[in-house]
């Protein structure tokens, strides 16, 4: 495994005309072509990497200053629209789409001067809790190939830990960021809703959808915050970002009330991951924190309200792809109605369809009300449970999932099991409120992670908070 200087010290180097963007561009392209057994990779964008990494170093020749991010390479999940290669979100249904622009995120970490180099595989349309829903493969866990690596962000957090580029951008809908990056053993970032621009990233659920970085430590994670978050005219469900910025951190624990969720830490959660939690509650005890038992009694409702609002918004956002305006449209069709099923039945995987029928089935007349519109409600009372909490606390405290990283095939066959997978990751994405995730131990020779969540808008204190849990592991 690759192990990659800072991102700052990188981009530094890179300005002061120290290192070559090309050079590192053609270290990343080779790194990824060395693991291509472990599938965390749909395609390279080559050409255009190299391309704008010449620019880059003639430009530092001539006595410019690049950006803070100059001659980084980076992957993208590949639900981002970019440039340079196709962009497929994993699905047959996508092959072969080139898109015409790219998205707000990626626009943001190239005008600091970053390159994306390869588009990371994920569960097909970001479906998923391991990324053997991918229409193309499955991505291995970088620890051991028998494993998943999680999802739907598999690949990104896989290429971040294999050292295929310093870092990587995914999407986080139910824990698409933060339950990879455990699996896998990084840092994986999920902002406020809405602090960073969905605009020109392939829709999932479009009211719980978020965009993050998955990095080696928490203070990249903070300056990609930095350069991607903000107000954006292309996405209207954005925020103004932190007028103090997230460069400049708080670590101090000491007097923070932390809130110890007691619905985290039930009978499923494995006992290797409650000990490595304990430890480290007591390591923050001893620096200063004050540690307090919460509950949020509504949070068990949390998994069955992402399963009935999340795929009715998925069946509303996968409508477009009909086989005739967008996606795959199958050419021997005798008439329109075989056009619209047969290039739909061929281009949707399995967990695509069955997020489509659900969703069409809770949306539909007679179910909406019983369905729908309750969820809704119970959403609500999550927001609020949430809200409540930050009085009383600085910060919430949990494991991010029940296990760690299970075996490739263990749940593939169990749709219930596998959804079973982000019964610890939902709330956030339901309420709101940034959460990061942490490694900090190896049991088993597999990583543990460690959930932090903090109020809406918070993501500076929570970044803060993180890079002390970060020091003290």
């Amino acid at each position: 495994m690759k192990t990659w200087d800072n991102i700052v010290k990188i981009s530094r180097s890179v300005n002061d005309g120290k290192l070559s963007a090309v050079d590192l561009v053609n270290e990343s392209l080779s790194l990824i072509d060395a693991s291509h057994d472990y599938n965390a990779i749909i395609s390279t964008i080559k050409k255009r990497a190299l391309e704008r990494a010449k620019i880059i170093d003639n430009a530092v020749k001539s006595g410019k200053n690049m950006g803070r991010l100059a001659g980084v390479p980076f992957i993208a999940k590949d639900n981002f629209l970019t440039f340079g290669g196709e962009t497929t979100a994993a699905s047959n249904i996508l092959k072969g789409f080139n898109a015409p622009y790219q998205s707000s995120a990626i626009e943001k970490l190239e005008s600091e001067g970053a390159i994306c180099v390869a588009k990371a595989n994920l569960d097909a349309f970001a479906h998923g809790a391991s990324t053997e829903n991918s229409d193309f493969m499955i991505t291995k866990n970088p620890h051991d190939k028998d494993r998943v690596p999680g999802g739907s962000s598999g690949g990104s957090a896989a290429s971040v830990v294999l050292g295929l580029a310093p870092f990587s951008i995914g999407t986080d809908t139910g824990g698409s960021i933060r339950q990879p990056a455990a699996f896998s053993g990084c840092i994986g970032l999920k902002p406020t809703y809405g602090l960073i621009s969905r605009s020109g990233v392939v829709a999932m659920a479009s009211s719980t959808d978020c965009i993050g970085p998955m990095t080696r430590t928490v203070g990249e994670a903070s300056l990609l915050l930095d350069i991607m978050s903000g107000r954006d005219s292309l996405d209207s469900t954005t925020i103004d970002k932190d007028s103090l910025g997230y460069i400049t951190l708080d670590s101090d624990i000491k007097g923070k009330k932390i809130g110890l969720v007691k619905e985290y830490f039930d009978e499923s959660l494995s006992p290797d991951i409650k000990a490595s939690i304990d430890d480290m509650v007591n390591k923050l005890k001893t620096a200063g924190a004050e540690i307090i038992d919460i509950s949020l009694p509504i949070l068990p409702s949390a998994l069955a309200v992402y399963y009935i609002l999340c795929p009715a918004e998925v069946s509303s956002n996968l409508s477009r792809y009909d086989g005739q305006r967008f996606g795959y449209s199958y050419k021997a069709a005798n008439d329109l109605n075989e056009s619209y099923s047969e290039s739909r039945a061929l281009g949707f995987g399995k967990e695509a369809k069955r997020r489509i029928i659900i969703g069409t089935y809770v949306l539909s007349s007679g179910y909406y009300d019983a369905y729908y519109k309750k969820a809704q409600l119970v959403r609500t009372k999550i927001v609020n449970d949430f809200h409540k909490a930050f009085k009383s606390v600085d910060f919430l405290l949990g494991p991010v999932a029940p296990t760690q990283a299970f075996k490739i095939g263990e749940k593939s066959n169990d749709p219930l099991a596998m959804y079973l997978s982000d019964v610890l990751t939902v709330a956030p994405n339901l309420a709101g409120i940034p959460a990061i995730t942490i490694p900090i131990d190896i049991k088993n020779n597999l990583p543990v992670a460690i959930q932090l969540m903090a109020a809406q808008k918070n993501d500076r204190k929570l970044l803060g908070a993180a890079k002390k849990i970060e020091e003290l592991v």
